[in-house]
């Protein structure tokens, strides 16, 4: 006995599928993930910019002139620090540049990069839930042209 073959209609509709299939794993998907990824990176720079606004007010609030820490050069690995004068600190306002602050100046700083870096994760927030919702609007009409 032979199968019949699938008729005109159903290839086209096999043929459509497979397209938003296509545009879903190859498009939305990694459009999707690049996005959430870019927002993490914000949300990373926005928690080191808190740690070191917690660090600042700790100095001021035990009146710290000078300080003795360990500071981690990268990939977990810390070397001990002397800070001989807490008066000044350097803090790096983007594109490779430190700046020279006072404690209280670097707080204003920290407080304004806060907002501007929160600002760009919402962005990215919404981008992210617009691309989820044409993810669930191409996997509805999925399901309409198999239903």
């Amino acid at each position: 006995m032979t199968t019949p073959s699938p008729s005109k209609n159903d290839r086209d509709r096999i043929a459509l599928i497979n397209k938003y299939e296509e545009f879903i794993n190859l498009k939305l998907k990694p459009s999707l993930k690049a996005t959430l990824d870019a927002r993490d990176v914000v949300f990373d720079t926005i928690s080191e910019y808190q740690k070191l606004k917690s660090q600042i007010e700790l100095i001021q609030q035990n009146e710290l002139d000078e300080l003795k820490t360990m500071v981690d050069l990268g990939t977990q690995f810390y070397v001990q620090a002397h800070i001989p004068d807490t008066k000044y600190i350097y803090v790096n306002v983007g594109f490779g540049f430190h700046v020279q602050f006072t404690l209280d100046e670097a707080k204003k700083f920290i407080d304004k990069k806060e907002k501007q870096l929160q600002s760009t994760a919402d962005k990215y927030s919404e981008e992210a839930d617009k691309i989820r919702a044409h993810i669930k609007m191409t996997l509805e009409a999925i399901s309409e042209i198999l239903g």
